[in-house]
């Protein structure tokens, strides 16, 4: 049997009453999150930009783009919704898929609910089967997948989001199979655009895509269900033979359910995950030592962990969004404000020239395996 059909029997045999109270919890949560980073993240270039391209006007459609009076089809808004969603890059995160799940799927899910008449049960549903399939193809396929320089929050979350989708569509077994068949060839979404607008847009396509996915299965759309497996199939063309594990994938399925334990991880500040622990440190000492001083700080040594650090180690920001990628810029604004803030990250903050001086005196290294344990991906240690 097909992992798409596998998927598609547990999605559609999940119902809202069989939920614990704590997934039910933590999705309440991750809709109130998403909702808040996305009417913060409306304003931002990028949506606005898409907004325009794809020539939205108020009135358009049955679905809201957030933080406007437009409104437009739900693939559109999904769309729209979902790069403003991760426009900050503020947005809860899974350690399991090694993305952004929430901020894909619920901006498809509040733009499907409201075209076709979903209920607040059904959204917290879907969010929660959506985020076990996530996380699922997390366990199968990272870190090699995220390592590669494929972005997870697009590639793996489109799965997420058709699942999502398919569940408050109530599409069948079969249409569900397919539409998560057909996503294979909807998952895009490269590091390397990492503090760039298209970081966010990947989560907009994203969203776009797993509940465009949903809609033409539910017309009857056909798609292979061998997807994931074949020879040229998802597993071999993003990962190649030998570097996925496919049978860890449905192991332990919703034992917990992945949106409880370990849950999705809520920001402190609004920049990437990995500088967060960089940053903790930093807060750390200025609470023991108070605020510094950058004339007198003679170098500072920051370690990360090596997959994290791949993409963090920029010490020459050149934008604001790739500010946010600097664990160097995040350790200097923390050592010297003693917080990490929205305006930090705003118009030519990063060009700063209290900041730019100290940035070369910052040097970052990846942990070695003595100071991080393999199996812990989130440490830093910082010397000042």
């Amino acid at each position: 049997m097909s992992l798409a059909r596998q998927f598609a029997e547990r999605v559609t045999a999940l119902h809202y009453e069989d939920l614990p109270p704590e997934a039910v919890y933590w999705s309440k949560v991750a809709v109130l999150d998403t909702v808040g980073v996305t009417l913060a993240g409306a304003v931002e270039a990028a949506p606005k930009i898409l907004s325009e391209i794809l020539g939205l006007q108020a009135g358009a459609g049955p679905s809201l783009v957030l933080g406007t009076n437009l409104r437009a089809s739900p693939l559109d808004a999904a769309f729209v919704n979902g790069t403003a969603s991760h426009a900050l890059d503020f947005d809860n995160t899974s350690n399991t898929m090694a993305g952004h799940m929430s901020a894909s799927m619920i901006p498809a899910l509040l733009a499907a609910g409201e075209a076709f008449g979903a209920s607040g049960s059904d959204i917290l549903l879907a969010h929660t089967v959506g985020f076990e399939v996530g996380a699922r193809l997390g366990h199968g396929l990272n870190f090699y997948h995220h390592e590669k320089g494929w972005h997870p929050t697009s590639t793996l979350g489109v799965f997420a989001v058709a699942a999502a989708c398919a569940r408050l569509l109530k599409l069948s077994v079969a249409e569900t199979e397919t539409a998560l068949a057909l996503s294979t060839s909807l998952a895009a979404g490269t590091k390397a655009n990492f503090g760039t607008m298209t970081k966010p847009l990947h989560a907009g396509q994203c969203a776009r895509g797993g509940l465009m996915a949903a809609l033409l299965a539910r017309k009857g759309f056909t798609a292979n269900p061998d997807a994931f497996e074949h020879k040229q199939g998802f597993f071999n063309v993003f990962n190649g033979p030998g570097n996925f594990d496919a049978g860890r994938i449905l192991e332990g399925w919703g034992k917990p359910l992945d949106v409880t334990a370990p849950g999705a991880c809520y920001k402190q500040y609004p920049c990437c995950a990995g500088a967060h622990a960089a940053i903790d440190a930093c807060l750390m000492l200025v609470h023991e030592h108070g605020l510094f001083n950058a004339a007198d700080i003679a170098r500072i040594d920051a370690w990360t962990a090596p997959r994290r650090l791949a993409h963090t180690n920029r010490p020459e920001p050149n934008s604001a969004l790739d500010a946010k990628f600097s664990v160097q810029y995040c350790v200097a604004r923390a050592l010297l404000h003693g917080k990490v803030l929205f305006e930090h990250f705003a118009g030519d903050a990063y060009c700063e020239p209290v900041i730019r001086g100290l940035l070369h005196r910052i040097h970052a290294a990846p942990l070695t395996e003595k100071q991080f344990p393999e199996d812990n991906h989130n440490g830093a240690e910082l010397q000042v």
